[in-house]
């Protein structure tokens, strides 16, 4: 997975259309191996953008979960201790 895609699910507040959409456009980045498309393919490149934002909100809205819902500020915490991990020097 792109590591700039973030899991959207089971979030308290829930994921913003915003987040959504961001994931979208990594992820149509991703598979179209462009950042930005060329003239002739922008059409496509933004379509599929929304495509894949509606087709998220509603897999997010019809997940179901027995899970507590998570806080973005202990993930972010545990994705910093994580990394600094993962780069140490020594």
């Amino acid at each position: 997975m792109c590591r700039n895609i973030r899991t959207l699910h089971n979030f308290e507040p829930p994921a913003t259309r915003e987040e959504v959409a961001a994931a979208a456009l990594q992820y149509v980045r991703k598979i179209s191996g462009s950042t930005r498309p060329s003239a002739k393919n922008a059409a496509a490149f933004e379509r599929a953008i929304r495509d894949v934002t509606k087709v998220t909100e509603k897999l997010l809205q019809e997940l179901e979960t027995q899970a507590p819902p998570k806080s973005r500020e202990v993930e972010r915490a545990k994705a910093k201790e994580r990394s600094q991990k993962r780069f140490a020097r020594g």
